[in-house]
């Protein structure tokens, strides 16, 4: 008879415990990242992100609809005047009912489409009584973080090369500095550039502006609970462009402001922190 180290219902009990650690650390991952095989969007985590889950809801429904419609179309058109059925082809080549018709109903589907998608680019176009204020600024290739609310506070933001990573941070996504945010509260974001045309992309916070030299670009953003939030650069920029990452840490907003706090020690000297020769991550470096 084979004798097992351990009781069956003890090793029960763990194996039941971590498979839910493990689901629970799953499911805030899901939450704020992709995941593989993902046919949907990211799960919405702000108003801008809700509103463009709705609005990509309805098109899909209309596009729906609309293939459905054709593709019965075609098959009864296929059948209905076919050469067997009809062995001499009609004529008629105006018919001012259908012309209307299919002038007129694309009008009011794009309508249909015109009028959400309108409302959803002036919402997310500028922020409605910002409680705090961040500068995004692009530079090859990492990102400059100041805060003006907080006496300037500036700081750069790299990714971190494949064998500095720790146990359980994500390859291509982690930071050394992480962009800290209150949750609950209205976050105006202004991008811009040093260098060349960038783009600050946060899906899951329905985040997506310009960063363009000479250029200030509004967008704003609410984060709906706690957690980690990533994003890229999604303009080609250069060599490095896969290796801007973009770490948002969303925290209460007690503890938002006691970090902030700190960060005026910390980073107040740094308003304008350089790239250092050993700071930039090679392609070399991630490449395992």
């Amino acid at each position: 008879m084979t004798h097992f180290p351990r009781s069956v219902s003890t090793m029960a009990a763990r194996l039941g415990g971590g498979l839910a650690a493990l689901a629970a650390t799953a499911g805030m991952a899901v939450a704020q990242t992709p995941r593989n095989w993902e046919l949907g969007l990211q799960a919405a985590h702000s108003p801008v992100t809700e509103g463009i889950v709705s609005l990509h809801d309805l098109v899909m429904i209309i596009i729906t609809v609309i293939t459905i419609f054709v593709a019965a179309l075609l098959i009864y058109a296929s059948w209905r005047f076919s050469a067997r059925r009809n062995p001499v082809p009609s004529r008629t080549s105006h018919h001012t009912l259908l012309e209307v018709a299919w002038t007129l109903i694309p009008v009011l589907i794009l309508v249909v489409i015109a009028i959400p998608s309108f409302r959803l680019v002036y919402f997310e176009d500028r922020a409605r009584d910002a409680d705090l204020t961040v500068k995004a600024t692009g530079h090859q290739w990492y990102w400059e973080y100041t805060y003006p609310d907080s006496d300037g506070a500036a700081f750069a933001s790299r990714m971190i090369a494949t064998e500095d990573l720790k146990p359980g941070q994500l390859r291509l996504l982690e930071v050394d500095n992480q962009l800290v945010l209150p949750v609950g509260k209205n976050v105006r974001i202004l991008t811009t550039s040093a260098d060349v045309i960038h783009s600050f992309f946060i899906p899951s916070l329905g985040v997506q502006r310009y960063a363009i030299p000479g250029r200030t670009i509004e967008t704003w953003v609410n984060i709906d609970k706690p957690g980690d939030y990533y994003g890229e650069c999604n303009q080609i920029c250069g060599t490095n462009h896969s290796m801007m990452p973009i770490s948002i840490h969303a925290v209460p907003p007690a503890e938002f402001t006691t970090w902030a706090a700190g960060a005026k020690q910390k980073f107040s000297d740094n308003s304008t922190p350089a790239a250092p020769a050993s700071g930039r991550v090679t392609v070399a470096q991630v490449q395992h």
